[in-house]
């Protein structure tokens, strides 16, 4: 049959009994696509059920041939690179066509659009650890971040080695998804809907601490606009203590801000004209 196109249930073991149903059927998708991601078309479409066993088998596989390509189809698969199921199983194809020799090629047509997303996800998980705040409530450290790919996997080692005896949940709000982590365990979950409560006194204090000490520590002289948007880019700003306005300081049941977040000359938030004031730390080129 020609003209095919693949629906899977969106998880990564779908996506290999998608591999292994085209090698079994002897068979081309014209597309490989996520059930609930999927738009009407005029091609015929087939669902793929999800088998374990099945999805082992390609696994087992693609490592045998090559860990590195194992390792990409892994971390490809958290990318938010354009129709990467279609970019992946390429990938899986000529592995198997042709042996591991043209991974070494990191220009070859079919590694690079896999590898240059990886590269992304891993830049942008970085960041992140950086990034990302928590604010205590009530005993539970709580986050949210917004990124563009699927990193919660790469950040879970990361803050649980860092938060070993807290308990605390980190929020993915582009994929719906938190990392929630107690007692030594992390877990992911789907998370369709989530609102970060108010901060009580204790915690709206440390915010404002935070944001005074951000604002202290720069020097003036050294304002750079544009090195601190190379170093800590505008889009991660939305969600990071520092840039936010008098509101993210009020604490539950307070008719008012503690006080006003930023010490004399400190940085404007996202959106407010920099005046004199000096840059923030990492800006000093």
């Amino acid at each position: 049959m020609t003209d095919l196109v693949y629906l899977y249930d969106g998880s990564f073991a779908g996506f290999l009994c998608c591999i292994f149903e085209s090698y079994a059927q002897r068979e081309i998708p014209t597309g490989i696509y996520p059930e609930e991601d999927f738009l009407p078309t005029l091609f015929p479409t087939r669902a793929i059920s999800t088998d374990q066993n099945h999805a082992l088998r390609v696994y087992k596989k693609v490592t045998k041939c090559s860990p590195y390509a194992a390792e990409l189809l892994r971390r490809g698969f958290l990318t938010c690179l354009p129709q990467k199921e279609e970019a992946m199983y390429r990938l899986v194809e000529k592995l198997l066509r042709e042996g591991p020799l043209f991974l070494r090629n990191r220009s070859d047509e079919t590694l690079y659009p896999v590898a240059k997303a990886v590269r992304h996800l891993e830049g942008e998980a970085h960041l992140l650890k950086g990034f990302t705040r928590f604010s205590d409530l009530g005993g539970v450290l709580g986050g949210e971040i917004a990124p563009k790919n699927r990193v919660l996997p790469l950040l879970a080692r990361h803050f649980s080695a860092r938060y070993l005896n807290e308990t605390f949940f980190l929020y993915d709000r582009t994929h719906h998804e938190a990392l929630f982590y107690a007692a030594g365990k992390a877990v992911i979950r789907p998370l369709e809907d989530f609102q970060m409560a108010p901060p009580d006194e204790a915690e709206a204090r440390y915010r404002l601490l935070w944001k005074r000490f951000y604002d202290t520590v720069a020097i003036k002289e050294r304002y750079n606009p544009r090195c601190r948007m190379t170093n800590m880019p505008k889009r991660y700003w939305g969600l990071m203590t520092e840039f936010q306005d008098a509101d993210y300081f009020m604490a539950r049941n307070s008719p008012a801000a503690l006080s006003a977040p930023g010490a004399p000359g400190g940085i404007p938030a996202p959106g407010i004209p920099p005046g004199s004031g000096p840059t923030a730390p990492g800006s000093t080129l």
